[in-house]
């Protein structure tokens, strides 16, 4: 340690009265035209002092060397403009990475830099522009997927013109979403506790089996299903509407997506033939989201994921269970309908 350190002023000692007053006199002095080295010498204050005083001094002029100065509010003296902020967050909503030049699917903070970068010029750090993205009410989180098939003017379409008149065509009459799921042992998966670092085991069978099934769901909250092996043909959707009609005195329009089977030539005839008691109607394709139905099969999955499942039979009466166990439930039933994507539904009712 040199003789000079031993006399430079400790800035932490000082009030902050006491800190500003010291602030003006050194940088009053260094615009007077002492040189930094020399201020140095005199009033006991570091170089890189100096140095930070200097650029508060050129970012705020007087105002940015006084104590207890306020900081920044959310986008102020920020490298992009408002408007140029909200340009941005609105790119990130309407486009994927990939479609404005920088490769793949999902935003991460470099491509969103990238962007800024080739968009408006300026430059960020990770953790400026997560700053940034947090302000303009962005979160890092799971996406939902989608087909890259998928039509989304036909889905627009769909929500905003073709679903309300179907629904205005049918007053007095049943409306129902239908759609059919495979559950598989060695597909069963949840989540657990465990120890950070050591991967959880559960007890599986080690026989491959699998169940499929067939529920409807309404709006008013009913529930209908069916339990079946083997693969899902024409024949086991006709039994499943024809059991279906027979709950009601009144016509059912039936959603369904644009299955094979639902498309086949047997299940038109049939529809065909039962014209005043049922009709399909079918949802654009690659359109699971649009379904109620799809979310009745995901709460299958989760509730069979905590199960102890060894062989078919035991698959068979736990899924039947979980179907009997929501037909109870009409207002759980009618969450299905509330979610983002199926709210739609119940907009026109």
């Amino acid at each position: 340690m040199s003789d000079d350190d031993d006399l430079r002023v400790d800035m932490r000692k000082l009030a902050p009265a006491q800190q500003e007053a010291l602030r003006m006199r050194v940088m009053g002095a260094i615009n007077d035209g002492m040189s930094p080295a020399q201020a140095v010498r005199v009033f006991g204050v570091s170089p890189d002092s100096i140095h930070n005083w200097r650029r508060r001094q050129e970012a705020d002029g007087t105002q940015g060397l006084r104590s207890g100065r306020p900081g920044r509010k959310p986008g102020e003296r920020t490298k992009l403009t408002p408007a140029q902020e909200q340009a941005l967050a609105q790119a990130l909503l309407d486009y994927e990475p990939q479609q404005l030049g920088v490769g793949g699917t999902l935003w991460t903070a470099v491509k969103v830099a990238a962007v800024v970068q080739d968009l408006f010029g300026t430059t960020f750090t990770d953790r400026g522009i997560r700053k940034i993205l947090r302000r303009l009410g962005l979160t890092f989180q799971r996406p939902d997927r989608r087909a890259f098939q998928a039509d989304p003017q036909a889905q627009q379409e769909w929500t905003d013109h073709t679903y309300p008149a179907l629904r205005e065509r049918a007053r007095g009459e049943r409306v129902m979403f239908a759609d059919q799921v495979g559950v598989r042992s060695d597909h069963l998966a949840g989540r657990t506790w465990g120890l950070s670092g050591h991967t959880p085991t559960t007890t599986r069978s080690g026989n491959r089996f699998g169940v499929n099934a067939m529920s409807a769901i309404s709006p008013t909250g009913k529930l209908y299903f069916t339990v079946f092996e083997g693969s899902f043909t024409a024949r086991v959707f006709i039994g499943f509407l024809d059991r279906l009609i027979k709950h009601f005195n009144t016509k059912v329009h039936l959603v369904v997506d644009q299955h094979a089977v639902h498309r086949s030539k047997a299940v038109r005839a049939w529809v065909h033939d039962h014209a005043e008691r049922i009709e399909l109607h079918f949802l654009p394709p690659y359109s699971p989201h649009l379904n109620p139905d799809e979310l009745v099969n995901a709460d299958l999955k989760r509730y069979l994921a905590d199960e102890v499942i060894t062989d078919r039979q035991r698959m068979q009466a736990q899924v039947r269970s979980f179907f009997r166990s929501v037909q109870r439930l009409a207002g759980h039933v009618r969450g299905y309908f509330q979610a983002p994507y199926t709210s739609y539904i119940t907009r026109t009712i």
